[in-house]
């Protein structure tokens, strides 16, 4: 028998034992067509006994919270301006500045490794989870098991990240009801889904473990190596603020995840960009708004703005990476300064 269906078959001992099961009030039906088709495929595609994919399901509690808060996200229901007060404050700047200093060692050498740097590496770590005091608060498995099961929109979706989550759990020796994070199942400091663990998560302190909660080794190396897979270009602007001359930006600007011009083609059509920008006029480039508290202000996003979107697909989140990374390396430049 081998590691796998050991876990499977220990945890199916317990199910019926635990203090989960006593006390959680809206158990999983394991009854329902689906939750028998979801353990049957993953019999057939990972050879996951039947009885031990059950007795996991068997410690699954549905949330109704969970589906209240992936019907809202703050990305879509409110405006630029009120989205950046969240991420953008004096103390998540004094905590990143703070994190920084700690682990100066560790986003030295990991920045210097992958090319991707360490205000990106703050930046994505201040946003998701506040540099750890903010990690979620609903088991994995019960968030999974809600979107998989209760949530139509994106029940395939979430149906195999439970799948990815079960095979996590074994091999990286987790809990299978023990791990708590976004109402979404994200995890860890850097919030990755069980499927961008298992793909991108790496062994940064050579233990043998990939640990998102405790090493920060292991932390910043993953969400390095995230960025270097998917495509990020050492040394390149990222996004710089839009200057409309005379012509109306409108028409150039768009909310897709993707450039849809150029910068020459910016330069032509009057506007400027007030930061660093490809020298390159051919250069892809996306133009897009943002509602600020006086109006409409612009930004264009380069080739490395489109790559952190691939980590939360939303441009507000992007804007909100970089301006939290650019603060906080401000803050400790002056510090270092200063001493």
């Amino acid at each position: 028998m081998n590691r796998l269906l050991q876990l499977f078959c220990c945890v199916g001992l317990a199910a019926g034992l635990g203090p989960a099961a006593a006390s959680a009030e809206q158990p999983l039906d394991l009854a329902r067509d689906d939750v028998r088709a979801f353990i049957e495929g993953a019999q057939e595609r990972h050879g996951l006994e039947p009885d031990a994919v059950r007795a996991v399901l068997g410690l699954a509690r549905i949330q109704p919270p969970i589906i209240e808060a992936i019907s809202r996200p703050a990305e879509r229901v409110r405006p630029w301006h009120e989205y950046r007060k969240i991420f953008i404050t004096e103390e998540r700047i004094a905590a990143g500045a703070e994190f920084w200093r700690q682990h100066r060692d560790q986003l030295e050498r990991v920045a210097a490794e992958s090319g991707v740097p360490e205000e990106m590496l703050v930046g994505i770590i201040g946003v998701e989870t506040y540099y750890g005091r903010i990690l979620g608060r609903y088991r994995v498995l019960d968030a999974l098991a809600t979107l998989a099961f209760e949530y139509p929109p994106r029940s395939a979706f979430f149906s195999k990240e439970l799948e990815q989550f079960i095979l996590l759990a074994s091999e990286q020796g987790l809990e299978i009801d023990g791990p708590v994070g976004s109402y979404a199942g994200a995890m860890g400091l850097p919030q990755f889904i069980p499927s961008s663990y298992r793909a991108y998560a790496v062994d940064g302190n050579g233990d043998g473990r990939v640990d998102l909660w405790e090493s920060k080794e292991d932390i910043l190396a993953s969400v390095a190596n995230y960025f270097r897979v998917h495509g990020w270009r050492p040394g390149e602007p990222v996004v710089a603020p839009a200057v409309p001359g005379g012509s109306d930006p409108a028409p150039l600007a768009h909310q897709g995840l993707s450039a849809n011009t150029t910068v020459g083609a910016l330069w032509q059509a009057g506007i400027g960009l007030a930061g660093p920008a490809p020298a390159d006029p051919d250069a892809a480039a996306g133009l897009f708004a943002q509602e600020r508290e006086d109006g409409t202000a612009y930004w264009a996003g380069f080739h490395n703005f489109y790559v952190i979107t691939r980590y939360n697909r939303s441009l507000m989140y992007a804007l909100a990476v970089h301006e939290l990374g650019q603060a906080v390396r401000s803050r400790v430049e002056a510090g270092v300064d200063a001493g």
